[in-house]
């Protein structure tokens, strides 16, 4: 028998959906010619460093209204794909953690191709090659040390599975940042660590949190006194007072670029593409720099304590390597450490 109460339900909660797509993207969609109106930037970055991006774009363009959501980045991917799925995408601009995570948004044909005129400056490296995302800012992992608790000093990620470091560091899992799963994709690939490195640290004690705030707060707070963590958390702890420092390992860094794309289902493409021009223009990449980043463009100064482009060793791999294998990686570590 049909249940009339489970239609009505249902056509309830479409009416809701249509109610919540209105409210995020109908104002916009009137203003699509212009560049005003409202745009949705779907981000992993620390919810203050994205209001303080949002403030500086809004000195020149007031007209535009930034709304956010943000989450680490694989909760952030897993929300787009969903709408995706559902046909209802909500974001017009992303803004996460790595080119990897951009290559499976890529693969399904769901970011607008867009060659910004704000390019020149930054290394080809960092710019897809179609042009449907591009790299903002530089963010390199290495280690943090609360000097008060540590009782020595690593040199390289290898040092964190030796057994004067049991039991005392902590690290970002990949299953939640964007940034960690790239480390994981990255260093498994590199000569001389591979999945022997991370058997190592599991032997060795080394505790698995959400992401990168969870290893700061905790490396801060004294409870572990090494941690696996991006940069400018390290370095923006240490300037704040905390007794940390951060470590560049000798082997190299893993370094994501936090790229930036538009959606093809975009209800205010002007908007967003005014909104990715700022952020990769001198102006969107001082005040990177000044929340600190070190910015991808050349000719501005990276904050003081973390190294410019140039000064340090990136641990790279071949990013359809990366993007074709990120799975899998994921559920090897996800095994490995369950045990």
């Amino acid at each position: 028998m049909f249940n009339w109460k489970k239609k009505a339900l249902f056509l309830a909660l479409a009416g809701l959906a249509l109610i919540s797509a209105a409210g995020c993207g109908g104002s916009a969609g009137k203003k699509e010619a212009g560049k005003g109106g409202e745009i949705v930037l779907y981000t992993s970055q620390p919810e203050a460093d994205a209001q303080k991006l949002i403030a500086a774009f809004n000195q020149d363009h007031p007209d535009i209204k930034v709304k956010v959501f943000r989450s680490g980045t694989e909760e952030v991917i897993s929300k787009v794909l969903a709408e995706q799925t559902a046909g209802t995408v909500q974001a017009d601009v992303l803004l996460v953690a790595d080119n990897v995570t951009f290559e499976q948004l890529k693969q399904k044909d769901m970011l607008e191709k867009y060659a910004s005129p704000e390019l020149k400056g930054i290394p080809e490296a960092y710019i897809d090659k179609d042009h449907t995302y591009t790299g903002t800012k530089v963010i390199t992992t290495g280690i943090i040390v609360n000097t008060s608790k540590a009782k020595g000093d690593p040199k390289a990620f290898a040092d964190l599975a030796k057994p004067e470091f049991a039991a005392s560091a902590i690290m970002p899992s990949p299953l939640y940042s964007g940034a960690a799963a790239y480390n994981l994709g990255v260093i498994t690939r590199t000569q001389g660590m591979g999945w022997p490195y991370y058997e190592a640290l599991k032997k060795n004690g080394m505790t698995v949190t959400k992401g990168n705030g969870a290893v700061q707060k905790a490396v801060v707070a004294g409870e572990k006194a090494y941690g696996m963590i991006a940069d400018y958390m390290a370095n923006n702890s240490r300037k704040k007072g905390a007794p940390v420092k951060f470590i560049y390992p000798a082997e190299g860094s893993p370094a994501v670029t936090e790229p930036i794309g538009l959606l093809k289902t975009s209800k205010n493409k002007e908007a967003a593409k005014a909104f990715i021009d700022f952020v990769l223009s001198k102006k969107g990449q001082e005040t990177a720099a000044k929340m600190g980043y070190t910015p991808v463009k050349e000719g501005v100064q990276p904050p003081e304590g973390l190294k410019a482009i140039t000064d340090f060793k990136a641990l790279t791999v071949s990013v359809a390597d990366l993007f074709q294998n990120r799975a899998a990686d994921k559920e090897r570590f996800t095994t490995l450490f369950q045990k």
